[in-house]
């Protein structure tokens, strides 16, 4: 019985000795003949070459036919055992991610423009002054019970008035600063947050290379990746970790502290209005401003 090799084989010889007819025949003249043989070299091969292994192409048609039978489930993990995993780091991350949540919502309360600035209060206060229907003692008591930011400087230009403008204007500098600090109270801890966080992820990610190293060096470890992992695992986890932190720390800094810049230039305008309005050089302007346009009113 011939083996599916020596029917190859002999297929094979078959088409070299034809080709070496027909080449034959063309040298003798013979073309037409030498066209019918290279007509009969088109028969195919593919038959005997299909005749290999019959068990093999079987097995392959099985394999595509048949679907997995059971799928291996990616396992996954909780945020206490992430925790766990990360290493001891872990923790002193979470307690700075604490306390970034704790304090940005408690700037978010407290830098409320209602809060800082409340307008009902500040158009009041104006429009009397400027009527003429406050006193200094006044003044002072509604500042006092009004208890924002704005009205602790009103209370500071209050407490000078009738002075010279400069006084005034020094006075009003001086509880503006006072204010400013209250206003940005908590904000270098964001700063500290955003700074601390990634070093203390770096921190972890040099434990958790140490731990792989380690690894290697006691347990022969080059070939088995999985005492490798909880290395390389804590070493990435700290990293991201620290980084999770910080950015949002970076960029609540940035807001809260532009935030109260705006805050502070619209105060200091305010205290400006102020000045003009109770400063002893600034009154008589206003007072003979008045009585121009009461003449003009009289004479119309």
């Amino acid at each position: 019985m011939k083996t599916p090799a020596s029917t190859k084989r002999s297929v094979v010889d078959g088409k070299f000795a034809m080709m070496k007819a027909a080449g034959s025949v063309v040298n003798a003249g013979g073309k037409g003949l030498a066209f019918a043989l290279l007509a009969l070299l088109v028969v195919p091969v593919a038959p005997a070459f299909g005749q290999g292994n019959p068990d093999t192409a079987r097995t392959a048609a099985n394999d595509l036919a048949t679907p997995a039978i059971g799928e291996i489930a990616i396992p996954t993990k909780n945020l206490l055992q992430v925790i766990r995993d990360g290493g001891p780091l872990m923790l002193p991350i979470g307690v700075c991610s604490f306390i970034l949540l704790v304090f940005v919502f408690e700037r978010t309360i407290a830098l409320r423009r209602g809060r800082v600035i409340p307008r009902p209060f500040v158009r009041r206060f104006l429009e009397q002054i400027r009527e003429g229907t406050l006193d200094r003692n006044t003044a002072a008591e509604l500042c006092a019970q009004n208890g924002s930011p704005v009205s602790e400087v009103f209370a500071g230009a209050v407490n000078k008035w009738g002075r010279p403008s400069v006084e005034v204007e020094q006075a009003i500098i001086d509880a503006g600063e006072r204010v400013t600090n209250g206003l940005r109270a908590y904000i270098r801890l964001f700063n500290g947050i955003s700074t601390i966080s990634p070093l203390l992820g770096l921190l972890g990610t040099v434990l958790g290379m140490i731990r792989a190293f380690n690894a290697i060096a006691t347990a022969d470890a080059m070939g088995r990746p999985e005492l490798l992992a909880a290395g390389i695992s804590q070493a990435l986890l700290t990293t991201a970790a620290g980084l999770s932190v910080a950015i949002p720390a970076l960029i609540a800094y940035l807001f809260f502290v532009g935030r109260v810049d705006k805050l502070v230039i619209e105060i200091d305008s305010l205290g400006q209005q102020l000045v003009a309005l109770i400063a002893a050089d600034a009154r008589p302007r206003e007072a003979a401003g008045s009585k121009a346009n009461s003449s003009s009113r009289n004479a119309a």
